[in-house]
């Protein structure tokens, strides 16, 4: 056993402890600077997403804010308020720049490997859609490529749907029992209930859920941190010259100064919003769009909430508040919970057991759709896809009742390091395909269309599947002057 810890450890040391962090930063430099600042060039694009206009007319698809919504419930988490935390306790506030300077390279990084999902996906039998790193492994590397694919694969399964809902089934019953007292086998019976129900129900449950789950989660936790600013409105810009000094050196907070800040700041960034990683490109892939840009842009937006919104929020939360002491060693989610108490009185703590529970049970939806994608590249057998429902509601069970059971699951971290290499080669890869579709987008909406669409039969040297692309006639010759006159007249803010 010790030798299976040890090549886990390994994998682990070569993946996240020094080569990882810096390929991510340096590769999302890469794309920032070799797409113009793509994230920037579209960042007022990104809001149309939020509009009830943007939505499908097709009641069997997964609508471009429903996609969002899974991927924001996915990449928000215990990062977002014991990783912030962490963070800020061993990197000190500088940490939190950093952390804002990750997410603006990860959005490019992100519209990325969303464009990609989107450009290969393929109609599902459900009238959804599916695809992500695997698909554009397959269909735009080469059939050659599958063993790169299957590695995805298995990775993506064992790392996100089993071990991290593992972990988000432990956080949700330790939180439970530690603030209400309520024993872990009844929230891991209820957890274990809620979530049978939803994956039986497949991706359009999922996103039914998403659709109503996630908005509350989000909204709730952002106005109590604004309150909790406006309250100490005086204090903020100390707070924010803080952050800014400790991040360049100018002030010392914790032992290792700067280099603490950049380190902690983009780990834990990255592990927060996922940009590169390889497992959001999985939900990107559903929605139906127009053109796949279009949802690289909302996938760009999704890592925008989860860092420069929410884990900001938590930032400021902690240094706004007296509990805050640098160099002090507390507990991430203690720091989190005191800090809110020191603001807002007891109640609070029950309030952030409950943005956990919300967290948790996001996470863990999203977690398992991943699964189902990952197992759908290794076989088509019906019988496979009942075995992994009934697999993740034992695994969520198992995770909840024990407390130390997700010690078991230590292989999750190092084959998300695998994950996200695999996944980088392929973007490498495939970035001259990319290119071309963004071009496509730019040059649309250069003409002037209010809302650009893909025709595949322009990228006919691809493998695409055109019955994935029903707007595609929109793009032809005639069509987009009716499309930018009904657009102007339904539509007049726009849509993606």
């Amino acid at each position: 056993m010790e030798l299976v810890f040890g090549f886990f450890r390994l994998i682990e040391d070569l993946t996240w402890g020094w080569a990882l962090i810096p390929i991510l930063v340096i590769f999302g430099l890469f794309i920032t600077a070799m797409t113009g600042f793509v994230q920037f060039q579209f960042f007022g694009r990104m809001f149309r997403v939020l509009s009830s206009k943007n939505q499908t007319g097709d009641p069997n698809a997964i609508s471009a804010r429903e996609a969002l919504l899974i991927s924001v419930g996915g990449r928000v988490g215990g990062g977002n308020i014991a990783g912030v935390a962490v963070a800020i306790t061993l990197g000190g506030p500088g940490a939190v720049f950093w952390m804002w300077a990750i997410a603006l390279v990860g959005m490019a990084t992100s519209l990325v490997e969303s464009t990609l999902a989107q450009l290969y996906k393929r109609p599902a039998t459900d009238g959804t859609y599916k695809g992500g790193p695997a698909g554009y492994i397959l269909y735009g590397l080469g059939h050659q490529y599958r063993w790169l694919a299957v590695i995805y694969a298995v990775c993506l399964l064992l790392s996100f749907a089993i071990g991290f809902n593992a972990f988000q089934g432990n956080t949700f019953a330790g939180a439970v029992d530690e603030s209400l007292g309520i024993d872990r086998i009844w929230s891991a019976l209820l957890l274990a209930v809620i979530t049978g129900f939803i994956v039986y129900g497949g991706i359009k449950r999922i996103a039914k859920v998403a659709d109503i789950v996630i908005p509350i989660m989000a909204l709730s936790y952002i106005a109590m941190a604004l309150v909790i600013i406006l309250i100490n409105i005086t204090s903020l810009p100390g707070v924010l010259w803080m952050i800014v000094a400790n991040a360049f050196g100018f002030e010392e907070a914790v032992g290792g100064g700067m280099g603490a800040a950049i380190a902690q700041g983009l780990r834990r960034g990255l592990f927060s919003n996922e940009a590169g990683l390889g497992s959001a490109p999985n939900v990107a892939a559903t929605a139906h769009v127009r053109h796949p840009v279009s949802q690289g842009i909302t996938q760009s937006f999704s890592v925008f909430i989860d860092t420069i919104v929410i884990c900001s929020c938590t930032a400021f939360v902690i240094l706004l508040s007296p509990v805050y002491v640098p160099g002090a060693d507390i507990d991430g989610v203690v720091l989190t919970q005191q800090s809110l108490v020191s603001h807002l009185g007891e109640w609070t703590q029950y309030y952030l057991t409950f943005a956990i529970l919300l967290f948790a049970f996001s996470s863990i939806i999203y977690n398992y759709y991943l699964g189902e994608v990952a197992l759908g590249v290794m076989t088509n057998h019906p019988a496979s896809l009942h075995v992994l429902r009934i697999a993740i509601v034992g695994i969520v069970f198992l995770g909840a009742t024990a407390p130390g059971a997700t010690a078991v699951f230590f292989f999750s971290d190092p084959l998300m390091g695998v994950l996200a290499l695999v996944n980088l080669i392929a973007i490498i890869m495939l970035f001259p395909v990319l290119m071309r579709v963004l071009n496509d987008f730019r040059a649309q909406l250069k003409a002037g269309a209010l809302r650009p669409v893909f025709d595949p039969a322009r990228f006919a040297d691809l493998d695409l599947d055109h019955a994935a692309w029903p707007d595609a006639h929109l793009a032809r010759p005639g069509a987009e002057d009716r499309d930018r006159a009904i657009g102007r007249s339904e539509n007049p803010a726009g849509a993606q």
